[in-house]
């Protein structure tokens, strides 16, 4: 088990390689975290919710990702509250307060699905959540060392150097432990390091001594691995707007909105050659963008009425009256149609509020919850062909105006039938959709990309053709290797084998 000495740590990431590096060496192996708390989510061939992280590292794995391998997600909706989801379904709406209260009831589910991954593979590589030694939170921890216990498994805690306080992060989570969590904690991982690690082989000594756990790694920092995150912590170190690159590539901006979810379907544009995707807020220009998308929320309303509490609003409305083009996905689609009705009180209190009224739709929440994957096609895109893509969302929406659908959905969670999803304005400027995954398909990024292109006066169309899933698929060995390179595996292949 991999815990960490807080969140954004690595833990993740270590689980991932750790994953990748077995499946290499032909052991059956599958990911595991009890609890997750995201607002970047997948939804499984069975129509089952899970976090990011547990797909990456399922990936990892070679396997298709499968909700006990995240049998608790929360999802922030509120400052003090989560949408909490148990075994990939809705199980209700819950203040930190009563959630705290609900964990001892959820541990017989976490422990089926435990159960069920033991039986089907050869090795768990669990993941706890946050920081291992919150004192506060242990008594019902559903997560970290309670789960670690539960399992069986040695212990490694990852701690972070980049931000700072290593040694309080280690040695002090240490003496902060139980006496059995001393016995189930086997080492340290020191995460991030920037430079020469032969200075820290006296800071590798002074842990050892004071904690008598060896230190079995020192990774070192590397910027430019590019695999899905779903920390909201890992959104800051987006690229954010400020100077773009001069070199005629393509201005895509996502809005950063302040329950932004999803937003992995952004990242095979951030990857692709010759395009420039920053983050924007209210204080970012928008003249200059090529595109304008905005992405999914968590509380629609409340994310609409930051835009118009910080006049983004109207400045969204300006750059789609001067000939910008904008996309919208899911919350983002909702909000720019004529309004978003919540009667039953959804997303909070009943209420109603006008949008951005670019596109001629109408959003009423609902509290059933969409969660689906689908196959759809793009009308007028034959050389995209079939895409890949899933639904997450609470909310129906009704067109009353002109324009056409988005896209066609020809079956979901396996089933055959036909059905539009979203919508297109009549001069093609502006289009919103509920599908997430859109850009994964290589397909359709290359044909949506080569259209903006072309409305560029001088800007060269082609492009390279690129694979998104090959590209994961190599960082991920790069992953593996780094991990080979600076980890004692052997140390780390006995703990689990004892």
């Amino acid at each position: 088990m991999i815990l960490g000495s807080g969140s954004d740590v690595g833990k993740s990431i270590m689980v991932a390689g750790l994953c990748r590096i077995f499946r290499q060496e032909g052991i059956r192996v599958a990911p595991f975290k009890a609890q997750n708390m995201a607002l970047n989510s997948f939804i499984t061939p069975e129509g089952g919710e899970m976090g990011r992280a547990q797909v990456v590292q399922a990936q990892a794995a070679g396997l298709i990702p499968h909700v006990d391998m995240n049998p608790v997600l929360l999802k922030p909706s509120s400052e003090v509250g989560s949408q909490v989801i148990v075994q990939g379904r809705v199980y209700g709406n819950f203040s930190a307060r009563d959630y705290y209260r609900l964990k001892p009831r959820l541990m017989r589910q976490v422990m089926a699905s435990y159960r069920r991954l033991s039986r089907s593979y050869d090795l768990i590589v669990l993941e706890g959540a946050g920081s291992a030694v919150e004192l506060n939170l242990k008594k019902n921890d559903l997560v970290n060392f309670n789960m670690a216990r539960k399992a069986g498994a040695a212990v490694l805690l990852v701690a972070d150097i980049d931000r700072g306080g290593v040694f309080a992060a280690t040695i002090g989570a240490f003496h902060l432990l139980t006496p059995s969590e001393r016995r189930m904690l086997r080492g340290f991982i020191i995460n991030k390091f920037r430079g020469d690690a032969a200075l820290f082989e006296e800071g590798v000594t002074i842990i050892e001594r004071r904690t008598k756990r060896p230190v079995l790694g020192v990774v070192p920092y590397v910027g430019d691995l590019a695999l899905p995150e779903e920390d909201s912590v890992a959104l800051s170190r987006k690229r954010l707007a400020g100077t773009w690159e001069e070199d005629g590539g393509l201005r895509i901006g996502v809005v950063r909105l302040p329950h932004i979810s999803n937003y992995t379907d952004f990242d095979p544009l951030e990857q692709e050659p010759g395009v420039d995707l920053r983050y924007v807020d209210h204080r970012d220009e928008l003249s200059g963008l090529d595109l304008l998308i905005l992405p999914g929320t968590k509380n629609t309303i409340s994310d609409l009425l930051y835009l118009k509490e910080t006049g983004l609003f109207r400045r969204i409305q300006a750059y789609a009256e001067s000939g910008g083009r904008l996309a919208g996905i899911c919350g983002g689609y909702q909000m720019l149609g004529q309004e978003v009705r919540d009667p039953l009180g959804v997303e909070g209190d009943p209420r109603a509020e006008a949008g951005l009224g670019l596109l001629p739709v109408v959003t009423t929440l609902a509290g059933a919850k969409t969660t689906t994957q689908v196959q759809a096609r793009a009308p007028g895109r034959r050389d995209c062909g079939v895409l890949s893509a899933y639904e997450i969302h609470m909310g129906v929406t009704e067109t009353h105006g002109e324009g056409q659908p988005a896209f066609e959905i020809i079956s979901r969670n396996g089933q055959p039938l036909k059905v539009a999803d979203g919508w297109v304005s009549p001069n093609r400027r502006v289009w919103g959709a509920y599908l997430h995954g859109l850009f994964d398909n290589d397909g359709f990024r290359r044909v949506f990309l080569q259209e903006l292109r072309q409305t560029r006066p001088g800007m060269d169309t082609t492009a390279p053709a690129t694979s998104y899933e090959n590209f994961q698929e190599a960082q991920l060995d790069r992953l593996a290797e780094l991990l080979r390179r600076h980890l004692d595996m052997g140390q780390i292949k006995a703990m689990i084998q004892t």
